[in-house]
């Protein structure tokens, strides 16, 4: 559970947006989706060569 410690005289909306970045780094939603339902090893490997090839192309094409 994630806890947002609100300092005195803070604003609302800023402890939201606090607790808002928290929320996306601890990526509770993106796991909660990933484990509905199960995926094979291979494809999870699959899909993670995949990723790491077209972070690689755009870094490469960055370059020049």
């Amino acid at each position: 559970m994630l806890k947002i410690i609100i300092k005195d005289g803070e604003n609302i909306e800023r402890a939201l947006k606090r607790y808002k970045r928290k929320h996306r780094n601890v990526q509770v939603m993106q796991n909660l989706r990933e484990n509905q339902f199960f995926t094979k090893p291979s494809v999870k490997r699959r899909r993670e060569i995949q990723k790491a090839a077209y972070i690689q192309n755009l870094r490469d094409q960055e370059e020049f």
